[in-house]
């Protein structure tokens, strides 16, 4: 690596990571959140664990339709203005949640409902958000580096947990303060950040290489000539338009692949704070527990990210995380031992957080231009409807067995078939080389 290609490189990262990061801290904590508020709000508004699965759940169904339009329409207008748009509306709807009791009163849908239709109106808010990221990190990051990048962006998801769960347990502990319950202020309060970065992401954010006048003029060069030489090597092995990326079959079977990384994901994520709770630990105390595991595993997924790029080998990085995480979820159904299960916990989290980026090389390393930007936002929109069935189907086998065990199961079993696709699928390493390397 020259010494030009290592100044741009960490001139991007200083200006670019950090910033996005804290954005999907703030968007994450605004999607999860619930976990922690249900401790006490599904008391305090009538919800029994399978209405709450499902209006966790119903975010994604509502995300899973306007995914696709969401990251064309950031395609077409620059991820300036789309992605601050997107802030702007999800931290309104958030804060709404606080206040859906008398939302249910004045429109006569009840608590139950409301609660149903703020999460969908949040699905849609956030749509296109995460999946424009991505795409818009393929925009300034050459192949060879986007495990280690993908991974720190998404190291902000489990950052969030070990720094969100402790803060809502304590934010939890404010019932009573100017008349509303503690889950109440976890809502306002987590909504209010999203709004002042949907203003500084208007202004600070720059849309494309061409465009960066903070990089010096062969920075810029460097980048554009770099990027454009990757483009044309994987458009010469993989043309393809918008429509094609939306039904190839890779892009179809990656999203089944997701699919199975992202029930882990919400399937403990939703519900671990109850699970947690049921350790006899106070608000606090079990926010502080949960956040364990997912510390560990911010610190994984980036070293792993790392070690992938080294060799650019993808498919079996991804099923071993993905094995890890089938492997975690299921040993933490053996045991009614507070320590070991969160021992088992923390496992299968480490494993989701190794997996995902993985994951995200593999569709970026054959598609380019505005059919990446689609068929990124079919893997995400089609993956995240396991953010749906995951937190339903623990939701509805608890109210039935009277336990979580079967549900994490079905987790475990999903990973294992990921696992088994993106064997299946392989990759392309030469599609990820620097153009001329492979000859």
């Amino acid at each position: 690596m020259d010494e030009l290609e290592q100044r741009t490189i960490r001139k991007v990262s200083a200006r670019l990571i950090p910033f996005l990061m804290l954005c999907y801290f703030i968007a994450y904590l605004d999607r999860v959140n619930v976990g922690f508020a249900a401790i006490t709000m599904n008391k305090d508004i009538g919800l029994t664990a399978t209405m709450f699965g499902f209006g966790s759940g119903i975010f994604f169904l509502a995300y899973f339709f306007f995914e696709v339009p969401s990251n064309l329409f950031l395609n077409r207008f620059g991820a300036r203005k789309w992605i601050a748009r997107i802030m702007v509306t999800w931290g309104i709807v958030s804060g709404l949640v606080a206040f859906v009791v008398p939302i249910g009163r004045v429109t006569g849908l009840g608590n139950e409902y409301s609660f149903y239709l703020l999460r969908i109106l949040l699905g849609l808010a956030e749509a296109g958000f995460f999946p424009g990221i991505i795409f818009y990190l393929t925009l300034w990051y050459p192949s060879a580096y986007r495990a280690r990048i993908i991974g720190m962006f998404m190291a902000a998801i489990p950052i969030s947990s070990v720094i969100g769960a402790p803060v809502s347990g304590a934010v939890l502990g404010m019932d009573g303060l100017g008349g509303l319950a503690g889950w109440q202020w976890l809502f306002i309060i987590e909504a209010v950040p999203s709004l002042v970065l949907a203003v500084v992401t208007f202004s600070y954010l720059t849309d494309r290489p061409a465009e960066a006048t903070w990089l010096a003029e062969d920075e810029r060069a460097w980048l554009d000539v770099r990027l454009q030489a990757e483009r044309a090597q994987r458009e010469a092995v993989h043309a393809m338009s918008v429509w094609q990326a939306i039904f190839h079959i890779k892009v179809w079977a990656l999203s089944f692949v997701y699919f199975g990384a992202v029930a882990g994901l919400y399937g403990v994520q939703f519900w671990l704070p109850q699970i947690v709770k049921a350790f006899g630990l106070t608000n606090f105390g079990t926010g502080v527990v949960v956040a364990l595991p997912f510390a560990v595993a911010s610190v994984a997924m980036v070293y792993y990210g790392r070690h992938s790029d080294k060799t650019l080998e993808r498919p079996r990085h991804s099923a071993v995380a993905l094995g890890v995480v089938a492997l975690g979820i299921a040993a933490a159904t053996l045991t009614s031992d507070p320590l070991l299960m969160m021992v088992a916990f923390t496992l299968g989290t480490v494993g989701v957080f190794a997996a995902l980026p993985m994951i995200w090389t593999l569709p970026t390393a054959v598609l380019s231009g505005a059919s990446a930007a689609a068929g990124i936002a079919v893997i995400n929109s089609v993956g995240n409807l396991a953010g749906f069935v995951g937190p339903f189907a623990m939701g509805w086998i608890k109210d039935a067995t009277g336990s979580f065990s079967g549900g994490l199961l079905l987790i475990a079993a999903l990973a294992v078939v990921s696992l088994v696709i993106v064997l299946v699928l392989g990759h392309d390493r030469t599609l990820e080389q620097v153009p001329g390397a492979a000859e």
